[in-house]
């Protein structure tokens, strides 16, 4: 009788434990189908957009000279990459704007920190933000290019202007509501508001940093594109305003499937960079 007793409560804990093993394998070939489901149905999305687009042009729905049609876009495409222009412009954009991204990112980080150790200062200069971030930049670009040039630096500040305070809003208010109770903890042991910040406010709002990351790329790339209608002379942003003007609609829109190639490139390379991080530190 006492093996008896002994025994079943050990064959029931297997029993339990094996059952549990089976239904999270359930559980995760569900999401795995779920994800090929969802990653199908963005390629099926896009083949239908893209067919259907063509066809409007083809079969005379929509004037083809309007709308382009993907055909015509591969094209201008190709005779750009032949011709050798094709690449200069790319370059140039994607250095202006990685440039503006990577910086506007840095600055707008440590601006939320150093408004987050000064409260005081946050009071003080929170409408300022609102009134910068509510500010259409295009309006400063006479005097961007009165104070830095008319040339590629000109491109940059624009895209820092447009990211930087969305970056600092973002990240601030992220610092400002993550980790409210543990920094009381912090600050009732002794620790001070430095080790506060990096024990626990940072590392809480590492997701809110990567979420504002992601906010920065479409910013960064409306300051660049911004910046090159008013003063370059190469770019994805001067090939826009170049084909407008001489009515070449198929370079237009050659240049804004690149653009979103390009975006969506940049906007997958942060989203890499989070699932990193969320292994790094253990939360994917």
């Amino acid at each position: 009788m006492k093996t008896t007793v002994k025994t079943a409560p050990r064959s029931a804990e297997r029993c339990s434990v094996e059952q549990c093993s089976v239904e999270h394998d359930r559980y995760l070939l569900r999401l795995r189908r779920r994800r090929r489901l969802v990653t199908l149905l963005r390629v099926l999305l896009l083949c239908a957009l893209t067919g259907a687009w063509e066809a409007a042009g083809r079969t005379g729905l929509v004037d083809p000279f309007i709308i382009s049609s993907p055909t015509r876009v591969l094209k201008t495409i190709s005779n750009l990459w032949q011709s050798g222009e094709l690449m200069p412009h790319i370059f140039t954009t994607l250095y202006e704007t990685v440039i503006g991204f990577v910086i506007g990112t840095a600055v707008g980080t440590a601006i939320a920190a150093a408004l987050w150790f000064c409260p005081s200062a946050n009071a003080v200069l929170d409408p300022y933000l609102v009134v910068l971030n509510a500010l259409p930049k295009i309006a400063l670009g006479p005097i961007l290019i009165v104070w830095v040039g008319a040339g590629p630096s000109a491109i940059i500040v624009m895209a820092l202007l447009v990211s930087t305070v969305v970056t600092v809003m973002s990240v601030l208010a992220g610092f400002l509501e993550t980790g409210q109770e543990s920094a009381r903890l912090m600050q009732t042991l002794g620790a001070t508001r430095l080790q506060t910040f990096f024990k626990v406010v940072f590392p809480a709002s590492i997701p809110t940093i990567m979420s504002a990351l992601k906010i920065s790329v479409g910013m960064s790339w409306v300051g660049v594109i911004v910046g090159e209608y008013l003063v370059s002379r190469r770019g994805l942003g001067y090939l826009i305003v170049y084909g407008g003007q001489v009515f070449k609609l198929d370079l237009v829109m050659a240049s804004i499937v690149i653009l979103c190639l390009l975006a969506a490139a940049m906007y997958y390379a942060v989203a890499l960079l989070e699932k990193a991080i969320d292994k790094r530190f253990g939360r994917g």
